[in-house]
């Protein structure tokens, strides 16, 4: 319990100073924000161009697409909002010799990294998702019912945690090699083909983001359950199991990588 409430302490103390950094550059915030707005709405540009050539896209129709687009921005803006100081693991923190602060304090190293710092500008991503979602759904055709609601709540933790788990493991690899930015981001960026119907690509590109690199749970096996109502027990329930077993993965490579862990300075 005791060492609970010190991370619990330790998590609102960091919020506390990243609020206070936000207030302090608000124009960094909104800039950040603008950007992200901005780069959404050039890929809503392209896929509303795709649209204007042809009624849906292997079955699935524009608004359809845009609401996975929506709800994949839902979980990858909570992770990159909470827990994207992982970047800096695998960009310098482990290279400079910085990781030593976190093994001379009484709190779990991983969980210290994690909350360290916010990334306030991932606020523009939630925001798009949802409104996305928002606009989208009174034009679908969705039947709703308690167990569908409840189902589509929960999820979201978990597919928000399936990008914490991948970064989790990648940064993990600097422990070993000093640096793991490039690891992290190929990873990482095979997201992006989340953001749209796994049905749309070839066997490869479906096989790695479903069964590799899993990234289709994080919106489209649970966009096919809440649009469709197919299979929750796998849509919903591997999403589920995918993101905890990516966390024991990733919390065993961690914890082998600070025992190999050697401090550096250049």
């Amino acid at each position: 319990m005791k060492s609970i409430r010190r991370a619990l302490k330790m998590y609102r103390i960091f919020a506390a100073q990243e609020l206070k950094r936000m207030m302090e550059y608000k124009a960094d915030f909104v800039i950040g924000i603008i950007g992200f707005l901005l780069a959404q709405v050039s890929n809503l540009a392209f896929l509303w161009l795709i649209f204007r050539q042809v009624p849906d896209l292997m079955g699935w129709s524009i608004n359809e697409i845009v609401f996975i687009y929506g709800f994949s921005l839902i979980p990858k803006g909570i992770d990159h909002l909470l827990f994207d100081n992982l970047w800096a693991i695998g960009h310098f923190i482990v290279r400079k010799g910085e990781f030593d602060k976190y093994l001379t304090r009484p709190i779990n190293t991983l969980f210290h990294v994690m909350v360290e710092k916010f990334q306030t500008e991932a606020l523009g991503e939630l925001i798009v998702g949802i409104g996305l979602i928002s606009v989208t759904l009174p034009q679908l055709n969705v039947q709703w019912y308690a167990l569908k609601i409840i189902l589509g709540i929960i999820v979201i933790p978990f597919a928000a945690l399936i990008y914490t788990d991948v970064k989790i493991a990648t940064a993990s690899v600097a422990f070993w090699a000093k640096r793991s930015g490039s690891v992290i981001y190929m990873f990482y960026m095979v997201s992006d083909f989340a953001k749209y119907p796994a049905t749309i690509y070839n066997r490869v590109v479906k096989g790695i983001i479903t069964y590799i690199i899993p990234f289709a749970f994080t919106a489209y096996f649970p966009a096919v359950y809440i649009l469709r109502d197919e299979n929750p027990i796998y849509c919903i329930g591997m999403t589920v199991v995918i993101s905890l077993a990516l966390l024991a993965l990733g919390v065993f490579v961690w914890h082998k990588g600070t025992r190999a862990y050697e401090s550096a300075g250049s």
